[in-house]
């Protein structure tokens, strides 16, 4: 039963350490891609896109039009305003790197207290065998 506790423990460690990898990775990817503009550019750009789209028919039955208008516009107003502000936020990556990071630590040590307490409970379970 300890060696499944302490299999389970390197399974679940692996999957955390990918993810928190992964998840570094992208955040840094993401911070970089809105600091040089191309992804405000292209959310913008969506943006006006769909605050252009026809309320469909269904949802006029259902909701007001010119709600739905309005809601458009506001996200419209949205994503310029953060089209104008992110590009600041270029010195962000390291922050976010070492948060995530931080996170897995912890993750890490409350999953590796979890297996230590089922490893107790699995011998105090168990109790001695006879001989």
């Amino acid at each position: 039963m300890k060696t499944l506790i302490w299999a389970a423990f390197a399974l679940l460690a692996l999957i955390w350490t990918g993810l928190a990898a992964a998840s570094a990775g992208l955040a840094e990817w993401l911070i970089g891609a809105v600091a040089s503009g191309e992804a405000t550019q292209v959310a913008a750009d969506a943006a006006t896109t769909i605050s252009q789209w026809p309320v469909p028919t269904w949802a006029a039955l259902w909701i007001d039009p010119a709600w739905i208008q309005g809601l458009q516009l506001m996200w419209l107003d949205v994503v310029q305003w953060l089209s104008q502000v992110l590009p600041s936020i270029d010195g962000l990556g390291g922050w976010v790197s070492a948060l995530v990071w931080i996170g897995w630590g912890i993750g890490l040590i409350t999953l590796l207290v979890v297996c230590g307490g089922l490893h107790w409970l699995a011998g105090r379970v168990s109790g001695p065998r006879p001989a």
